[in-house]
C-alpha cells in the first residue's frame, strides 16, 4: 500500500470518527450531509436549517438535529402505503 492510499484511508477513518461527535463544525457538517459549503451557507443565512453560533462567528450543528432535518418530508413507499391500507381495512372491518 503506498502513501497516497494510506492517507486516503486515514482521512476516511477520521471523517467517520468525526461523525460520532454530538456537535459538528461547518466543514464536518458539509462532509456528513454531502451538502456543498455554498449551499449550507445559504441554508444557514436563510435560517432554513438548525444551527448555532455561540460566539457570533463560528457555525456549529447538532448532529441529531441535522439528521432530523435531513429526514424530514418522508415519502412512503408503495409497500408502506399498501400495508397501512390493509391494516386500516382489517382494523375497521365490519362483521
Amino acid at each position: 500500500m503506498n502513501n497516497l492510499e494510506l492517507e486516503e484511508r486515514l482521512e476516511r477513518i477520521e471523517k467517520l470518527l468525526a461523525f460520532n461527535k454530538r456537535v459538528l463544525t461547518f466543514d464536518e457538517a458539509c462532509d456528513y450531509t454531502g451538502i456543498s459549503k455554498s449551499y449550507l451557507y445559504k441554508l444557514t443565512s436563510e435560517n432554513r436549517i438548525p444551527f448555532s453560533k455561540p460566539n457570533g462567528k463560528v457555525i456549529f450543528f447538532e448532529r441529531e438535529k441535522l439528521e432530523n432535518w435531513l429526514l424530514r418530508n418522508h415519502r412512503r413507499s408503495r409497500q408502506e402505503t399498501k400495508d397501512e391500507a390493509l391494516s386500516y381495512v382489517l382494523k375497521n372491518k365490519k362483521v
